[in-house]
């Protein structure tokens, strides 16, 4: 299968084209287009050229198209979530929840373009405002630049694209190398849908080269980013002053207080840490234990990770599958050796298993310091670590450069309260892990979590401007 750019509505060819491997088994399943600096600047003077039109578009006209994706998207549900697996490896039971969020991504995209309004401005109350009528109007932004990752290809596009239509705007993505298919998938269901051309452009290759030129040029208005803080940091000097949305990273945290170990709680830590095998940027990454449960919550959590099935991503029986590549696993393994030379201990997993499946990894009493503990770890390991009291554990959560969400599970409303207003994140969930998420919540983080929040109400309004109209009467 050889995938070509998708510039103005066409399939544009490559001069080079690069093999895409299947991180479970390594083999070719398919050929994609690298694009050149000369093409992306092709994709970014189509998607200005288009701007026009798709401002015009009425919102009734955009919401149609957007649920037309979300139809197709429906009936071609099997090819969506094999494509998902094929290509990062995610477990396919895991890959069909991820398309039925992003059909629900498109459809609330769909009803937020219906929803572009404006306010009232009452002049008159202030001195000099009298016999004059205001109000503001959205507008949208113009051409967005959108950067995703490889660890929800079909979900994070919708969460960038969906928007940027349904506010007026048009879009240049630039797909993770490793997850290109996807996007193309999504591309060739908004051409049927009867986008306009030149609205979605998608470009592949050289991830540096053409980030760089996408975010810089000055015909892109806004840029939108899922990935590390390092390449985020590169982004925000390279911007200047245009509008831009930062998704960065995490090390989530879970604070679980004295008499709350249930089953219920336990087998919501082992979803939080092994999803997606651990590459989810609220994957559960730290489990704090308060009081005298900590030795029968590691058993309780040991066994029950001991039970998920390791194997194909497109089998329905896997529950975790390779990582994304080589290095990914080379450096989990080094972390975890880092950690054991720090003291602590391995509980379960540590090994890799068919050379790409790390075993579900628990780690116990990890120095703060260790890498495992205070960096993004993007792998199936969780540490547990006992704590004496709710203030030790808000303050080992603090203890991060990251705060994206954390979770706390406790019996009283005071120990929830105060724990919400201590956390230093950006969202904070009580009796549940830090792993949830809906697709209409605002979403994101404070500190190296980055800038800016998704959720499809949130990003529509980023991707729209405010423009004031006053009328002398």
């Amino acid at each position: 299968m050889k995938k070509h750019l998708f510039i103005g509505g066409q399939e544009v060819s490559a001069e080079h084209y690069e093999p895409l491997r299947s991180p479970y088994s390594g083999e070719i399943i398919a050929t994609i287009a690298q694009a050149t600096v000369g093409q992306l600047d092709d994709a970014i003077a189509s998607a200005q050229a288009a701007s026009t039109l798709q401002r015009k578009l009425a919102a009734h006209e955009r919401a149609l198209i957007l649920s037309k994706v979300a139809q197709l998207l429906e009936e071609h549900k099997d090819e969506a979530a094999k494509c998902i697996s094929l290509e990062v490896a995610k477990p396919l039971k895991q890959s069909y929840i991820e398309v039925e969020r992003t059909i629900q991504t498109y459809l609330y995209a769909a009803e937020e373009a219906k929803r572009l309004n404006g306010e009232m401005v009452p002049m008159g109350a202030m001195p000099g405002g009298e016999g004059r009528l205001a109000f503001t109007i959205r507008e949208p932004i113009g051409v967005v630049g959108a950067i995703t990752p490889f660890n929800f290809p079909m979900n994070l596009v919708a969460h960038k694209i969906g928007p940027a239509i349904a506010a007026g705007n048009t879009v240049v993505l630039k797909p993770a190398p490793q997850t290109p298919l996807s996007a193309f998938f999504i591309g060739e269901l908004f051409k049927e849908a009867g986008l306009p051309d030149g609205v979605l452009n998608i470009v592949t290759g050289d991830g540096a080269l053409l980030g760089e030129y996408l975010v810089a040029d000055p015909r892109v208005n806004m840029i939108t980013f899922t990935g590390s803080p390092t390449v985020g940091k590169r982004i925000s000097q390279l911007a200047g002053i245009k509008k831009r949305t930062l998704e960065l990273g995490s090390n989530s945290a879970v604070i679980i207080d004295d008499e709350m170990m249930t089953e219920q709680v336990i087998q919501r830590c082992v979803t939080g840490a092994f999803s997606n095998n651990g590459q989810v940027c609220i994957s559960l990454q730290r489990i704090y234990v308060i009081g005298n449960q900590y030795e029968s919550f590691v058993e309780k959590l040991v066994e029950a990770a001991s039970q998920l099935q390791l194997g194909d991503p497109l089998s329905n029986e896997t529950d975790v599958s390779a990582l994304i590549s080589k290095a990914s696993i080379s450096r989990s393994l080094q972390w975890i050796q880092e950690a054991i030379g720090d003291g602590a201990s391995l509980a379960l997993g540590g090994k890799i298993k068919d050379d790409v499946i790390l075993e579900p990894t628990i780690m116990l009493n990890v120095p703060q310091h260790s890498a495992i503990s205070c960096q993004e770890v993007f792998a199936p390991i969780v540490i547990v670590n006992k704590v004496a009291s709710m203030d030790e554990a808000i303050a080992m959560v603090n203890n991060s450069a990251y705060g994206l969400q954390a979770g706390v599970y406790c019996k009283t409303l005071e120990t929830a309260w105060k724990a919400a207003a201590n956390l230093q994140v950006g969202g904070v969930l009580i009796n549940d892990i830090p792993t949830y998420r809906v697709d209409h919540m605002p979403y994101g983080g404070v500190k190296l979590s980055g800038t800016g929040k998704e959720g499809v109400p949130y990003a529509v309004e980023d991707m729209t401007t405010s423009k004031l109209i006053i009328v002398k009467v």
